[in-house]
């Protein structure tokens, strides 16, 4: 059971004792909170007394019919997903409530599986507009580059291109290698844009089967395909008046450009086992680690989707083009995981900060964040510190005194002796041996302790 689940709390209303008796009882028995209503006067006094998530509303009631309430309950509340239950006969009402702004509707007989399946997909689109609402709080009073950490040259040419395309409808393509940030460039560009106050939906085209991915974008109708038990609306109809973000769109097949291209220059798409065109407005923002024209050149990747999405270009640098960027980076995720993990590491030591800019972060920021969050689990307030580091930060990569296994070795048991000031116990937790390994070490390589110091064990 979820914490979404826990928390959400659905109002049934139905005139029909044994629908709403029904309902009442499925949801409870799956965790929901559930009231129940036997018509719209009830409806409303209940939406008087409490918060609902979900409502679901019978369309033919005596008195105030279904219609007239989901209209009444777009007005006092339009962020609650009312779910409409209909006879088979009166499908076209239903749909003109999706058009009052309604998410579903189901038909009797209801399949409470296909009802639950709804409600999970409507109380999904509801944490995205969550979402969306806190952005919106804070999106007058900062900028969406501020959360873009770096004063580099690279990085203020970012800033700026995201600055010129954002208030614009423009297709952007972002490139750049595995974590630079790309995801939070497309942000970025959506905070900044006329349509920041509506979702951005991010799919990992990468991370999705090919056989699953145009379900995933599109949606599907119940039966499309073995498996489709439910109804499901896709991310581009959840990205409606916002932004689509296609990461790693690379690995899109060309059957599936095709669609999309259509979508794109239609707005208009069509469920998966569906007949009815739906229109959407939404834009569309790519990115991509792989060589696209090499892809073209190959077959792999259509041209003419590749001239669609590639309207205007962004470049995100890797992290070793900007070393002067590491140290604000540095104290910027410091900042963020000591509120995350309540931990009163607020600094680094600069003999840590000097191991952090002189290696050049093949995995780029995203290692960069990665490497700092190891150090505020093993390290103790209020500095990280050298050792605090993995172990690559015992020598910037490429500078060590020989080529061998050997010259490897010695060089970096030097570096860690040095930098935990000979503390053989220290030295043997980072290097990840006893203390006796440690010491067969130091004899092996005839190493010395400067005369300065004394030895600590």
């Amino acid at each position: 059971m979820t914490t979404t689940t826990l928390e959400a709390s659905i109002l049934v209303v139905d005139d029909e004792f044994s629908v709403r008796d029904s309902l009442h009882d499925w949801f409870r028995k799956d965790g929901y909170q559930v009231h129940a209503a036997e018509n719209a006067t009830e409806a409303l006094h209940a939406l008087q007394d409490h918060h609902f998530d979900v409502v679901l509303l019978d369309i033919k009631m005596p008195g105030m019919d279904g219609m007239e309430l989901q209209s009444r309950i777009h007005q006092i509340e339009p962020e609650i997903a009312v779910i409409m239950i209909t006879a088979f006969g009166s499908v076209e009402t239903a749909v003109q409530a999706l058009k009052q702004g309604a998410f579903d509707y189901v038909t009797k007989p209801i399949d409470p599986d296909e009802l639950s399946h709804l409600v999970q997909r409507a109380l999904e689109q509801q944490r995205l507009q969550r979402e969306n609402v806190q952005l919106r709080e804070t999106i007058d009073e900062i900028s969406a580059a501020d959360t873009i950490v770096g004063e580099s040259p690279p990085m203020l040419k970012v800033m700026e291109l995201i600055q010129h395309v954002a208030k614009t409808d423009a297709t952007v393509l972002i490139l750049g290698e595995s974590g630079t940030g790309k995801e939070l460039i497309a942000r970025a560009i959506h905070a900044n844009s006329a349509r920041r106050y509506f979702p951005i939906v991010p799919v990992n085209c990468g991370a999705v089967p090919n056989e699953l991915l145009e379900s995933e974008l599109f949606g599907h109708e119940k039966g499309a395909f073995t498996g489709a038990q439910h109804r499901r609306k896709g991310r581009i109809e959840m990205a409606d008046g916002g932004t689509l973000f296609l990461d790693e769109v690379g690995a899109i097949n060309p059957k599936m450009q095709v669609d999309l291209l259509r979508a794109l220059e239609t707005k208009e798409f069509t469920r998966l086992g569906g007949s009815r065109p739906i229109k959407v407005d939404f834009r569309i923002i790519c990115a991509t680690n792989d060589n696209l024209e090499t892809a073209v050149q190959e077959g792999r990747f259509r041209e003419d989707f590749y001239y669609r999405i590639n309207v205007f270009t962004i470049e995100a640098p890797p992290l070793r083009s900007r070393p002067t960027d590491i140290p604000l980076l540095a104290k910027h995720i410091i900042r963020r995981l000591a509120r995350e993990m309540d931990k009163p590491i607020t600094e680094i030591h600069p003999d840590a900060m000097d191991l952090l800019a002189s290696y050049d972060w093949p995995g780029n920021v995203r290692e960069l964040i990665n490497a700092i969050e190891r150090a505020m689990v093993v390290g103790k307030p209020p500095a990280i510190r050298p050792e605090d580091l993995p172990v690559w930060g015992a020598h910037p990569r490429g500078t060590f005194a020989g080529d061998s296994l050997a010259d490897v070795e010695k060089d970096h048991i030097a570096s860690v002796l040095e930098r935990t000031a000979w503390n053989i116990t220290r030295a043997a937790e980072i290097l990840r041996v006893d203390r006796v390994t440690v010491y067969n070490k130091i004899k092996k390589y005839d190493l010395r302790q400067p005369a300065t110091r004394g030895t600590k064990k």
